[in-house]
């Protein structure tokens, strides 16, 4: 059953946006143990393919693996328990140990994308633009956006072989390349 990314309205007064490492593949349990104590947490998910054993599977992953945002007043929230969390590693801090607030606008940027459970990384793709194929036969491939159309897909020239190839694929499942 898939889990709300974020819960609560806007970020109040003194609240901000700060960064947690979490275990190696830990980032839903830390979420979880999280959200039991009071806090707001936002984990930023993608949809990708993955091929194991001639098999394609897509699974829900994190967009920074290992690596989550907690919303805390450090006036009012007791944050050193963040710290022992299960699941997770650190939160990260400044060097007199008081937690590094993650910049104004990017979590909020983040969180513009997200539809459902998921970060969209498709919403300004341009034609000539390099894009990642994020699922499919061809995960991982990079190519260039030769045409957008209203439907929701995205005819992608891919270069194989010598030649470029035209590939039609849905706008959810390519990203910006860098």
């Amino acid at each position: 059953m898939p889990v709300p990314v974020m819960d609560g309205p806007a970020l109040v007064v003194n609240e901000r946006w700060y960064l947690v490492h979490a275990l190696p593949k830990s980032e839903v349990k830390a979420r979880f143990h999280l959200q039991a104590q009071g806090f707001r947490v936002f984990l930023p998910q993608i949809q990708k393919t993955i091929r194991h054993a001639r098999q394609l599977r897509t699974v829900c992953s994190p967009l920074f693996p290992r690596y989550l945002f907690v919303c805390l007043d450090l006036s009012r929230d007791r944050w050193l328990s963040v710290r022992s969390t299960v699941g997770v590693a650190s939160l990260f801090t400044h060097q007199d140990g008081r937690p590094a607030p993650v910049p104004v606008g990017i979590v909020e940027a983040l969180l513009d994308r997200t539809e459902g459970n998921f970060v969209r990384l498709d919403s300004e793709l341009t034609p000539g633009q390099r894009v990642r194929l994020l699922s499919g036969p061809m995960t991982d491939l990079v190519g260039r956006v030769e045409r957008l159309d209203d439907s929701g897909r995205v005819r992608i020239l891919l270069g194989l072989m010598g030649a470029e190839i035209p590939v039609s694929v849905y706008r959810s499942t390519v990203a910006p390349a860098a």
